[in-house]
């Protein structure tokens, strides 16, 4: 059933259109709909210092494709995006120099990244399938070539302007490198039941059992110079996570405004959860159950085409539990796609367990704005994998005119100290080219 949900709503939706007294409606469904995608070549390289791994390097291009129908019954229609991306035969001979995280192993992926039917008024949005999701611990993750993706239902209800109420019940997901979905997370080894899963961070066995999805709550609202959001996860056989963040910004209009923000996470788990069940070690560490507390603040100040800001996050250390207390991301873990203040691009306190962090950050733009720098700096005090700091520098140019949805992009970091954070607890380079170009 949960395989072929989107293909069962799409029938009968199409079932409910009579080729009789619909049959020019039904035309315009399709000869009126909407189709976009981009056009993507990335060139990502791990340059290591140390001679305890090699250096890793990986090529791919890749088109996504989106289609989604016009309008029909009074707001229903049908979605899908493909995906496909390819080496160009560039993989090293030898797979350990072979950056795995970019689309896996092979020369070729293809996937089917959506498929849904969904119902929209100015109240209401419900969609059914494979889809993309945008929730603080649950979404696409869209820093390789290809997105991830859930099986899923979920309803958004907008009861009044700038608040929305999300509830959602996902199933099988469909990772960045995979070509299908799978019943695992980010806790699961590579290869887990025919899932190319790669970059992850792992700790359960092979022989661990799968898991059933996530259900999940949310709500945000947004008003003058306030945001807020608040969720609650079931992430099934692992662990329940709540989750509060809220920003304030003072619009001085003199273009200089100031800002604070502040979240906070907490998690539970007993010995149901299949880390316990498995005695999964989260960096060395064993437990009977999951328990985490996080907090987090952020302050700055957003100037004409720019944005400087200080944050903070702690993750506090919890004995008996799984990691001593590590924050539990199946969604996120190893991608360092989180929503935690000082996550860098390599990584942040859900890949290294308990501890603190601080980063400051710098972004501004020149040329319009078609220009965009940033420069952070982070740095980890951690009780398990010690203390590191990250150099992260991001440059990206968006042409306009004639070649308007072009863009270029670097972005660099560099890892230094820790223990077990990099090869020979020696300085890590990651070092990412992106071109892209929207249609």
């Amino acid at each position: 059933m949960r395989h072929t949900l989107a293909a069962l709503a799409t029938a009968a939706l199409l079932g409910s259109l009579s080729p009789g007294a619909h049959a020019d409606a039904l035309s315009d469904v399709f000869t009126q709909g909407h189709v976009d995608g981009e056009l993507r070549l990335y060139d990502f390289n791990r340059l290591y210092s140390s001679d305890a791994k090699p250096d890793a390097s990986a090529l791919s291009g890749a088109v996504l494709l989106n289609l989604r129908t016009a309008d029909f019954s009074g707001g229903f229609s049908l979605g899908a995006s493909l995906l496909s991306a390819n080496a160009f035969g560039t993989h090293a001979s030898n797979p350990a120099r072979v950056d795995t995280t970019l689309m896996g192993e092979g020369n070729s992926l293809s996937a089917l990244g959506q498929a849904y039917v969904q119902y929209r008024n100015d109240d209401v949005l419900l969609r059914a399938g494979q889809q993309y999701l945008n929730t603080p611990w649950m979404g696409s993750s869209d820093a390789r070539v290809l997105p991830a993706s859930y099986q899923a239902l979920q309803a958004v209800f907008t009861p009044a302007k700038g608040w929305d109420i999300v509830a959602l019940r996902s199933y099988g997901w469909k990772s960045r490198t995979s070509d299908g979905y799978h019943f695992d997370n980010l806790y699961y080894p590579t290869a887990f039941r025919g899932d190319a899963l790669y970059g992850g961070l792992g700790g359960l066995p092979a022989t661990a059992g799968t898991t059933s999805g996530t259900w999940a709550l949310g709500t945000t609202y947004a008003a003058g110079g306030f945001k807020g959001q608040a969720w609650y996860y079931d992430f099934i056989d692992f662990v329940q996570m709540g989750y509060a963040e809220g920003s304030y910004t003072l619009r001085t209009g003199s273009g200089f405004d100031p800002f604070v923000a502040a979240q906070y996470v907490t998690e539970h788990a007993g010995a149901g959860s299949l880390l316990a069940a498995n005695r999964a070690q989260l960096f060395g560490v064993g437990g009977d159950q999951v328990e985490s507390r996080v907090w987090g603040a952020d302050a700055g100040v957003n100037i004409p085409h720019g944005r400087f800001d200080v944050s903070w996050n702690r993750i506090e250390r919890q004995n008996g539990a799984i990691g001593d207390g590590a924050l539990v991301s199946p969604y996120t873990a190893g991608w360092a796609s989180d929503p935690l203040y000082t996550t860098s691009m390599i990584r942040g306190l859900v890949e290294q367990g308990p501890g603190h962090a601080w980063k400051a950050r710098f972004a501004y733009g020149l040329f319009d704005d078609r220009l965009q720098l940033t420069a952070a700096y982070a740095r980890y005090a951690t009780a398990l994998r010690g203390d590191s700091h990250d150099v992260y520098f991001d440059v990206a140019y968006n042409f306009d005119g004639y070649l308007k949805g072009l863009s270029l992009r670097n972005r660099w970091d560099r890892s230094t100290g820790g223990i077990g954070l990099n090869p020979g607890n020696q300085p890590f380079v990651y070092d990412r080219l992106m071109i892209a170009y929207k249609f």
